[in-house]
């Protein structure tokens, strides 16, 4: 293998793909506009959320359970009905997301140290945001009865349950997206660049100029392939920086164990877009191919969804997917601290995975040869 001639068809590629301003803008304008949608929109803490709060009692402890929520940074206070009727319509018109009702004898029941019961009803379309909202809900009201407890004279607490979170404290769930976009991006971007570049030149008449040239197959298969391990490293050490000293998401890791990852991930994810490539005929084809083989890699990765909450036939399938290998080392890597010696379990399938797609694009790029 001359590496020589390897070199010239990189820096060939490379000029192809800078000379297109449309290849020039797939590889910085998506990545950059998607890095900023899912840090910022993409998140699963709430804030003000609109609630109603129908008050029947007149008492001083109503009036501090109101007076939380109102200080509490979770909640907007958009609603105070009069009438129990006015609750089905407000949830209904999604005028709040719930209503805290306050029974009539709240008050009294815990001036003679009884249980007082406040209902909450919540809109449940969206389950998710529901069950994060009665979370909430729950940690102000237990707030509030420690503190009513401890001031009023009671002989025994209520029973509170003292919860910490490991490795991410405050529950930031930007701290858990964000490390996930690096290699959701990564994944957009690397197939992306070498899906189009044997399609390129077989629509531009250019590939059988390329057969008669010294490099043999193995060479033009790692020519094409390398654009996109630089392309992707680069785009994806932009994201880890951006990730650390604008978003401030803590990296407790090793760069080796990270960037070790991060290269067996771009083998495999390369893999996969030069045998799309090798299949194509043209680029629509290979973009078709490429977004065809993205769309299930993100869903069966586990970015937005657990594993674990899959059907069990679809759990088998996401062991084929390198994704899901790489957001639990990226994820290990800036949480958890995770080192090489950890994270093996993580960097023999993508290895696996890496060489099986090398060998089906090779044996499809020879295929077209013939």
């Amino acid at each position: 293998m001359d590496w020589y001639r390897v070199q010239a068809l990189v820096v060939k590629e490379f000029l192809a793909l800078l000379r297109n301003k449309a290849s020039r803008m797939v590889l910085i304008g998506p990545p950059v506009i998607q890095l900023i949608v899912f840090s910022y929109a993409a998140t699963f803490n709430l804030h003000n959320v609109p609630i109603a709060i129908y008050n029947e009692d007149a008492g001083a402890a109503a009036h501090q359970l109101i007076a939380r929520f109102q200080g509490s940074p979770y909640f907007s206070i958009e609603r105070m009905p009069k009438s129990g009727r006015r609750i089905r319509d407000i949830i209904s018109d999604k005028k709040a997301l719930l209503v805290l009702r306050i029974g009539p004898r709240f008050s009294r029941d815990l001036v003679l140290h009884r249980t007082a019961r406040v209902e909450v009803l919540v809109d449940g379309r969206n389950s998710n945001t529901a069950l994060i909202a009665l979370s909430d809900v729950n940690a102000v009201i237990q707030a509030f009865s420690v503190h009513w407890a401890g001031t009023h004279g009671w002989r025994a607490t209520p029973a509170i349950l003292v919860t910490r979170a490991w490795f991410n404290p405050n529950l930031r769930s930007r701290w858990f997206i964000v490390p996930g976009v690096v290699g959701l991006l990564t994944l957009v971007v690397a197939p992306l660049v070498t899906g189009l570049s044997v399609a390129r030149e077989r629509e531009a008449g250019t590939f059988d100029q390329l057969l008669v040239t010294p490099l043999g197959p193995w060479e033009i298969l790692l020519g094409k392939a390398l654009p996109g391990f630089l392309i992707g490293s680069l785009e994806a050490t932009l994201i880890i920086v951006v990730a650390i000293l604008w978003f401030r998401v803590p990296f407790m890791g090793s760069v080796l164990a990270l960037y070790l990852g991060l290269f067996l991930f771009l083998l495999a994810a390369i893999g996969v877009g030069l045998a799309i490539s090798s299949a194509s005929a043209t680029q629509q084809q290979g973009l078709l191919g490429v977004f065809l083989f993205l769309v299930p890699a993100v869903i069966l990765s586990g970015f937005a969804t657990p594993i674990a909450n899959m059907p069990l036939p679809v759990q088998y399938l996401t062991y084929l997917n390198p994704l899901r290998y790489f957001l639990i080392i990226l994820r290990g890597v800036f949480l958890e601290g995770d080192g090489i010696a950890i994270l093996w379990a993580q960097y023999l399938p993508l290895i696996a995975i890496g060489l099986v797609t090398m060998t089906i694009a090779t044996w499809l790029f020879r295929r077209r040869l013939t």
